[in-house]
């Protein structure tokens, strides 16, 4: 348990999510006061600050934990920095998504998950490597990644500016072959997204893997075909859950898988725009990062 913690590390994030708020640094003073734990807050200043700042205050043990305040992105880089030391790792939610936060159960409430934060539990959860970058909760290959480096350039965050760019993308992505190879077994896909999951879902309580678990060795490759418009019911069973369900969708259980395709495409990682590639090689690391999650989760 938290409670037993008297120093902890808060890198803040500013730019995720929408907008700043100002009283941030007092909330969080505020709730680490109650708590009767000391505070230290770093804001991170460039892309990779994150993980500097994270990676220092490991080596330093000065900290008893250290909490991301962001978005996936950040959660991401602060555990680049963490990834299987002794440190836990809290998150307290400001993105446009926070994919793995509500996985977790974290409420999307900031002072919620800064009270809730002193009394959570410890659990050691998968991450996966993409081509040797580390991913949390969901990265992809195709047609959300060439989203995601368009809505990289965007300056306003949020779902409604995510979702203007996918409609305005949709009709002009084509389909992309994919040859999958899992140890001897080689299978062919023509496919229009492929989605790797640690966890359930995307962000925004879309859930991509439905079935998937951040504690079970286990990564689900979601194999997604192009849907036509009309199908809105395609785009419902995200948030219903149903996903893996639908004729569109194919769901693939792995513990390591390489992909390769008949042209380069564009990924994401955790919905950071990463370029693009035409050979994928995707491999978990089970266990490999202490969290810190409220105690009234019923899944991990």
């Amino acid at each position: 348990m938290i409670d037993e913690f008297k120093k902890v590390l808060f890198i803040v994030n500013k730019f995720s999510g929408s907008k700043y708020f100002s009283d941030l640094e007092q909330k969080i003073i505020a709730a680490c006061e109650r708590a009767d734990v000391e505070a230290s807050i770093s804001f991170t200043e460039h892309r990779g600050h994150a993980t500097e700042l994270a990676a220092a205050a490991v080596k330093s043990s000065n900290f008893s934990a250290i909490v991301a305040v962001g978005g996936d992105g950040t959660v991401n880089e602060v555990a680049t920095g963490m990834l299987k030391s002794a440190v836990p790792m809290g998150i307290v939610p400001k993105g446009s998504g926070n994919g793995l936060a509500r996985h977790l159960g974290i409420p999307m409430d900031i002072p919620q998950s800064l009270e809730i934060l002193f009394k959570s539990q410890l659990i050691d959860i998968d991450t996966f490597r993409l081509n040797g970058k580390l991913s949390l909760n969901v990265s992809g290959i195709g047609f959300d990644g060439h989203v995601a480096n368009l809505f990289g350039k965007e300056k306003k965050r949020g779902l409604p500016g995510y979702a203007k760019v996918t409609l305005s993308e949709f009709l002009q992505f084509r389909e992309f072959d994919a040859q999958v190879v899992m140890g001897e077994r080689t299978e062919n896909r023509k496919t229009f997204i492929i989605a790797i999951a640690n966890s359930s879902q995307y962000g925004n309580n879309a859930r991509i893997a439905p079935a998937a678990s951040v504690c079970d060795g286990i990564l689900h490759i979601c194999f997604l075909k192009k849907v036509p418009p009309y199908r809105l019911d395609f785009l419902y069973s995200f948030f219903s859950g149903t996903v893996g369900q639908n004729q569109y969708c194919e769901i693939m259980e792995t513990k390591e898988m390489k992909i390769l395709l008949d042209r380069p495409m564009a990924f994401h990682i955790d919905g950071e725009p990463c370029g693009s590639s035409e050979e994928f090689h995707v491999m978990i690391e089970p266990r490999s990062l202490k969290m810190l999650v409220p105690p009234s989760s019923l899944r991990y």
